[in-house]
């Protein structure tokens, strides 16, 4: 059983064209990458960026390397995503987004701290 923490959702893709289409995406936070979250998108494209950036882009502009993200009034968050052969515009209902970080943060208040670490005697 994975440990992970997993949201499936659909996301609006934003283009040039007059209509945008939903397309399906998975959200994952893994206690083996403690920090960050996996957005795998159609095709088994992934990108992979620090948590704590999803939770402020839900308040305001943040921008990190390839990716920046914003909120959309109250209820969205659009996410843009840079690589060498375009740009990839998706808005997100906010809603999973935050049963995703609430998730994470309740895991991460179940574990038990790290033991202190010790000197050793010679």
């Amino acid at each position: 059983m994975s440990l992970a923490i997993q949201e499936h959702l659909r996301a609006r893709l934003i283009t040039d064209g007059p209509d945008s289409r939903l397309v399906p995406v998975e959200l994952r936070c893994d206690p083996a990458e403690p920090g960050t979250v996996r957005v795998r998108l159609p095709g088994g494209v992934e990108w992979v960026f620090a948590l704590d950036l999803l939770e402020r882009g839900l308040r305001s502009p943040v921008t990190h390397g390839d990716v920046r993200m914003w909120p959309c009034g109250r209820a969205q968050l659009v996410l843009e995503l840079h690589a060498t052969d375009g740009v990839a515009v998706f808005q997100f209902d906010n809603a999973p987004l935050i049963r995703l970080l609430s998730r994470t943060r309740a895991r991460a208040a179940e574990r038990p701290p790290a033991a202190p670490a010790t000197a050793g005697s010679a």
